[in-house]
């Protein structure tokens, strides 16, 4: 995820561009810190029962008594739902580009590719917003095409401008996102580094869906047309690379400045080889 980089995984791996995910998230931090909760059921409101009106007493004259009738009263419109309350924090600045000719470099053990795939679909399958936004669901196939795309699936691979492991989490942002959320990840952990990069994907879903799609958070290739600015899951993958503050401002349309990084994401979220893995 990272900011106009030529990615880590492009010396090993077709296809493959490290980003860094150093730049993204900017929120608000709510009252307490988000983690993973079951999540509640709705319960059902009752609905208000119906007010009758009595008339007036019966006359005593010979005449037959007129029967008092209900008037039908008028109906209450419900209050309009309440909009997502917008996160403004600010994320840690991107990164610069590093130096074009500067090549990746090797730090730990790597871990074997069941581990990361098992390290990717446990960080898809988790629920980062339990409170707040329990609907937000990353979808493991945008998971795998990040990572892959991103470190070519090297757990141990570090870039220049400082992107580390699967994720290519920058450390500013690691702590950033631990801070925000109340953990405690490793981003030299495959694990931690695999939730890292898919809580910070589920923060971007988070602000972006607030701010263009009322709340919607469906990162659905359905819903994207010809435009690229046109869904929310171009734009979370426009921000995962490049920085949410050059995809996404209030008062002004989304921009997808990377259109190159988007389209390899999303060709690789249906074809990439790592979804056989």
């Amino acid at each position: 995820m990272k900011v106009l980089r030529i990615g880590v995984g492009a010396l090993a791996v077709v296809l493959l561009t490290v980003g860094c995910a150093g730049e993204r998230v900017q929120g608000k931090a709510e009252p307490m810190a988000e983690t993973s909760t079951t999540e509640a059921s709705p319960t059902a409101t009752g609905t208000p029962s119906a007010r009758a009106e009595l008339g007036d007493a019966p006359s005593r004259s010979a005449s037959p008594s007129v029967r008092p009738t209900s008037k039908p009263t008028a109906a209450t419109p419900s209050p309009a739902a309440a909009k997502p309350a917008q996160e403004t924090q600010a994320p840690p600045p991107p990164p610069k580009p590093g130096p074009t000719d500067c090549p990746p470099r090797h730090e730990g053990t790597p871990a074997s590719r069941a581990q990361v795939k098992a390290a990717l679909a446990n960080a898809a399958a988790k629920t980062y917003w339990p409170t707040s936004a329990p609907d937000i669901r990353i979808p493991s196939a945008l998971v795998k095409a990040t990572a892959w795309q991103e470190s070519g699936w090297q757990s141990t691979i570090v870039a220049c401008d400082g992107g580390i492991g699967l994720m290519q989490v920058m450390p500013a942002t690691a702590d950033w996102m631990n801070q925000r959320f109340g953990q405690s990840y490793d981003v030299w952990d495959h694990r931690d580094n695999a939730y890292l990069g898919a809580n910070y994907l589920a923060w971007l879903t988070k602000y972006i869906g607030d701010l263009y799609f009322d709340g919607d958070y469906r990162l659905d290739a359905a819903l994207c047309s010809a435009e690229l600015n046109s869904c929310l899951l171009n734009a979370v993958i426009a921000s995962y690379n490049y920085g949410h503050a050059a995809v996404a401002s209030e008062g002004s349309p989304i921009t997808i400045p990377n259109p190159r990084y988007v389209g390899n994401v999303r060709a690789l979220m249906t074809e990439c080889v790592c979804l056989g893995y």
